[in-house]
């Protein structure tokens, strides 16, 4: 382990934690999944196409069930994310250990320039001022998604005409201290929206040695930082969102 003043810094790349997330026996779930930040939409579409129940998350907050549902043929798990890249670390990597192989996310960002809301956004990497990436990878500025999903992600797109932009995502734990100066920083170095849980998903999978894929949809405005708009926080794009993703995965199986 690297010893460091600042606790954070301490990585320890050891693969064997006190805690595993494998310790639970179970049935294994689908090579591939969608893991939503989709709210109750992960429930209502897991209802309407006949979802059965693999398991659940439990945790003290909310159990977080896992789906197995049948898209153009394929057989793809289905689990709602929590917000916070804790949270979602956590249930990104029980998802791997239980099996999955695979894993396309999806969910809202802030735009941090003038990208209209419900727009689609690719991210080529993503800037970890979370602390969660840094207990799975050493620190360094940027985490990666999947090339190899990012480039699935996009053909989709292309494909049907559907105008995406892509580029870096600014991923942060502190929704209430996204302060001007940080915005306009971020700006510089070429992030275009900003979310809270991108950053340590890719790191996980890294550490896991799994691929890990993401798309945004913009909610909130951050380009005026005078003149904060949270407009409709992206809601008309959640089924939407949520049906690309099993259109990809079950097209790249």
């Amino acid at each position: 382990m690297n010893r460091n003043d600042i606790p954070l810094l301490e990585y320890d790349d050891v693969q064997r934690a006190v805690i595993m997330p494998d310790r639970e026996n179970g049935v294994p779930f689908p090579k591939q999944a969608v893991f939503g930040f989709l709210g109750e939409e992960i429930d209502r579409y897991a209802a309407e196409n006949s979802g059965k129940v693999l398991d659940t998350f439990v945790s003290i907050t909310k159990n977080y069930p896992v789906y197995s549902v049948i898209h153009n043929g394929a057989e793809i798990a289905l689990c709602q994310a929590p917000v916070g890249a804790a949270a979602s670390t956590q249930i990104l990597d029980w998802l791997y250990a239980r099996g999955v192989e695979k894993v396309l996310s999806t969910g809202s960002c802030g735009t941090l320039e003038g990208l209209p809301e419900n727009a689609f956004f690719v991210p080529d990497r993503a800037l970890r001022d979370e602390g969660t990436s840094y207990h799975y990878l050493p620190p360094q500025r940027y985490s990666y998604p999947d090339t190899e999903i990012q480039k699935e992600v996009k053909q989709y797109f292309n494909k049907r005409n559907i105008p995406f932009a892509e580029g870096a995502t600014w991923s942060t734990d502190g929704f209430f201290r996204e302060t001007a100066e940080k915005v306009k920083r971020r700006r510089d170095e070429g992030c275009k929206v900003v979310d809270m849980e991108c950053s340590a998903l890719c790191a996980c999978a890294a550490f896991r040695k799994k691929k890990f894929g993401m798309f945004f949809y913009t909610a909130d405005s951050l380009a005026n930082v005078n003149e904060y708009d949270e407009r409709n926080w992206g809601f008309d794009s959640l089924r939407t969102a949520l049906e690309i993703c099993l259109d990809i995965l079950s097209v790249n199986k």
